[in-house]
């Protein structure tokens, strides 16, 4: 009889519960930058409002400098999910593809206003949903 000596620490089985995935470190890396191309969006709003293509200030319902608060705000929590998207957190992959979905629609609505980056984005958002509901519940993208 032979028992297994772990000196202290957690066992190899108990260290290892959970499944790797490149999806969510993809999507952790995804989030990240897509809440970076916000965060710019939202800049460039607040303070050059000429850069965009439209003639007038509204854009469906709101002016430039609410939408530019929308997409910092938007960017920057994109980024703390991203952060928490790679370090495993299961809330962080809940909230980064409702996040995803609201950048999504935000980008829908932004189109008049620059479309290449909007289509661009919009792509960026439904590959990173796809990447957070992918992969298996218990999975860790580290």
């Amino acid at each position: 009889m032979t028992t297994r000596m772990t000196h202290g620490g957690p066992s190899v089985s108990a260290r290892r519960n959970y499944q790797l995935s490149g999806w969510l470190t993809f999507a952790g890396v995804l989030s990240i930058v897509v809440g970076a191309f916000n965060v710019i969006d939202g800049v460039v709003a607040l303070f050059k409002d000429s850069y965009y293509v439209v003639n007038s200030n509204q854009i469906l319902v709101f002016d430039f400098t609410a939408w530019g608060w929308y997409w910092l705000v938007l960017g920057a929590l994109q980024i703390v999910v991203g952060v928490g998207i790679l370090t495993g957190k299961m809330w962080a992959r809940v909230v980064g593809v409702a996040f995803a979905f609201l950048a999504a629609i935000g980008h829908l609505a932004f189109l008049a206003a620059f479309p290449i980056w909007s289509v661009l984005t919009i792509a960026l958002c439904i590959l990173l949903m796809y990447a957070l509901i992918a992969p298996p519940a218990g999975a860790r993208g580290d």
